[in-house]
């Protein structure tokens, strides 16, 4: 049997789960990793009873455990006049009232294809499946496409979820109804709970996921110009033909950096945030997971919006960026391949689902409200062909609340220039100094190399390794520490928000800075704990402003005898540049208005 592509399927073996483990759900350019697709086509293909599929023999298990227990069917659901949403369903047999969960998929060209090993992983815990392709999402011509425009979470995309729970309540006689989405699918899942009028929805699992979509686009006045670019080429099509005539004008703005307010209320419109009262009202059970380094959903504003739910709740918070901790989980596993943790992220929402939906007595409302990992403290070894393969699991901490993450606040003042040309991070306050730098050009201080890509490269092990000495100090500045000293192994606990002041002048009316905290190691190579851009508009050349803001929240323990170092440039591949190219911009200390950073520490 050909793939729902027309294309022959290739045999799945070790090496494919191997990776997709290693490398994740996207492949070179905008395309999904081909063993994600291989692997999907593959489960779809033999689930259907297609004798010559080859695949490993857990995996064939798998596969003939669900065709024991379930019917499967590719269908299309309704849900305007000649307009159907891709959905693939798994019905339990017997009679006996089951649950079922439903899940939109998430922002990929493949629609529901990639997470086939998930839907059958859920039917083996006794629910019912329904997967569907979000309006507009797909290549044209797959089985696994949608019709229509896409709404990116708007208000059709939450009267579509209603109706994909009226369909399954149809199908399946369900005795309740659970949704669980990574990324895209994440939010309409918690948009579809908060808004569905028969109020069916009885818990929530987002993974990946957004808080508030507005302040993901644009935060601190800065565009995140390259996770709408990534968004916009992941679709299966042409920009014209996938987003209808509103959409486009919204990106119109978001591209020539105009009306931004309407982008913003654009935004907020879709955001989960925007209904956390709905949420709380009807009492829906949220598990909520994000990553430390997350390029297209940044993780405050999802912890914001764990902080304000009132429901049973979890918050886990991973080593990497945008799917990588759950992508092995849902795509595809063996059970000794290839390195310990990757399961977890899946098994823990499967837990918070099987106790609010299933009834079932477990750990999850045991579990701490919030568990952080902590960077990067797994064990790992070398591996032929170069690179590190985990041996321990990264160390996870819990707590009651996001508020007892953080225990305390350490100041460290930016001073000027020392004998080495960089400044210092002192313990007393330095006035008095001030030091420039060309604004407009990237340097080797960068958030990522590439987005979600170097973030998956940490959750496997292999975090990117940068050199301090290499940061083109005429396009940045760079203020360290001595080297810490501590009682323990780890001479700093950064749990929380660090948080910057710096005053700042520039000869152009407006600049951008890109704050970036490492940790820099004896021999000089770094690695970074956290970063975020500010957009300072209204300058007047030549005269000072004070601006402050916070960093992306971070868990790490910076080891004994390393410094942290804070470094400030103006132009970072994720966001957009506001000023003059060749512009100089200046940081300064002057009295009552002394340059800082705030370090969380617990």
């Amino acid at each position: 049997m050909a793939s729902i592509s027309g294309q022959p399927i290739p045999a799945i073996t070790e090496a494919t789960l191997t990776e997709i483990a290693d490398s994740g759900l996207r492949g070179p350019g905008n395309t999904v990793n081909q063993a994600v697709v291989d692997l999907g086509n593959a489960l779809v293909a033999a689930v259907q009873g297609d004798e010559g599929v080859q695949l490993p023999p857990e995996l064939a298990e798998l596969v003939a455990q669900v065709r024991r227990i379930a019917e499967v069917e590719v269908t299309g659901i309704p849900v305007e006049e000649n307009l159907k949403l891709s959905a693939f369903t798994i019905k339990l047999h017997g009679d006996e009232p089951r649950p079922v969960v439903i899940l939109p998929a998430g922002w990929n060209p493949l629609g529901w294809l990639p997470f086939v090993y998930a839907y059958f992983k859920l039917a083996l815990r006794g629910y019912h499946v329904l997967t569907y392709t979000p309006r507009g999402l797909g290549y044209p011509g797959w089985i696994s496409t949608s019709g229509g425009h896409i709404d990116v979470a708007g208000p059709k995309d939450w009267a579509d979820g209603s109706k994909v729970i009226t369909y399954a309540q149809e199908q399946f006689s369900p005795s309740k109804v659970g949704f669980l989405g990574i990324s895209y699918g994440s939010g309409i899942s918690q948009l579809v709970a908060a808004h569905d009028g028969g109020k069916r929805v009885k818990a929530v699992v987002a993974l990946s996921t957004w808080g508030n979509l507005a302040t993901s686009l644009y935060s601190n006045d800065t565009r995140h110009v390259e996770a709408v670019n990534l968004l916009v080429g992941f679709t299966g099509g042409e920009r014209d033909d996938k987003f209808d005539e509103e959409a486009r004008d919204i990106l119109d703005k978001f591209d020539q950096n105009r009306d931004l307010d309407d982008v913003v209320a654009w935004g907020t419109e879709r955001s989960p945030e925007t209904y956390l009262d709905k949420t709380n009202e009807r009492g829906i059970p949220t598990y909520i997971s994000n990553t430390w380094h997350e390029t297209l959903f940044p993780v405050a504003p999802v912890i914001d919006v764990h902080n304000r739910l009132t429901v049973p709740k979890q918050l886990n918070l991973w080593i990497g960026d945008h799917g990588a901790p759950e992508g092995a989980g849902l795509s595809g596993l063996l059970t000794h391949l290839p390195f310990p943790g990757l399961a977890e992220p899946l098994r823990e929402a499967y837990d918070f689902l099987d106790h609010h939906l299933l009834g079932a007595d477990n750990e999850a409302p045991n579990r701490k409200r919030v568990t952080n990992q902590v960077m990067f403290t797994y064990k790992t070894k070398p591996v032929l062909g170069g690179g590190q393969r985990i041996t321990e699991a990264a160390r996870r901490e819990g707590h009651d609340s996001w508020a007892d993450v953080t225990t305390g606040t350490e100041s460290w003042y930016l001073t000027g220039v020392n004998g080495d040309g960089d400044g210092a991070l002192a313990d007393k306050q330095a006035a008095g100094w001030s030091r420039s730098f060309t604004a407009g050009l990237e340097t080797k201080a960068t958030a990522v190399d590439e987005v979600m890509g170097t973030g998956q490269k940490e959750w496997t092990g292999n975090p990117k390794k940068y050199v301090l000495a290499e940061f083109e100090r005429e396009n940045l500045l760079v203020w360290s520490t001595d080297p810490l000293t501590g009682s323990g192994e780890a001479a700093r606990r950064i749990r929380g928000a660090a948080a910057v002041r710096l005053t700042v002048r520039s000869t152009a009316d407006a600049a951008t800075l890109v704050a970036y905290l490492f940790d820099v190691a004896p021999d000089g190579t770094a690695r970074i704990i956290t970063h975020e851009p500010y957009t300072v508009l209204g300058l007047t050349p030549g005269q000072d402003t004070t601006v402050g803001w916070e960093l992306q929240p971070a868990a790490y323990d910076v080891p004994v005898g390393h410094r942290v170092a804070l470094v400030v440039n103006s132009r970072d591949r994720l966001y957009a540049f506001t000023g003059e190219e060749g512009s100089t911009t200046t940081i300064g200390s002057p009295n009552g208005h002394e340059s800082r950073l705030e370090l969380p520490l617990g």
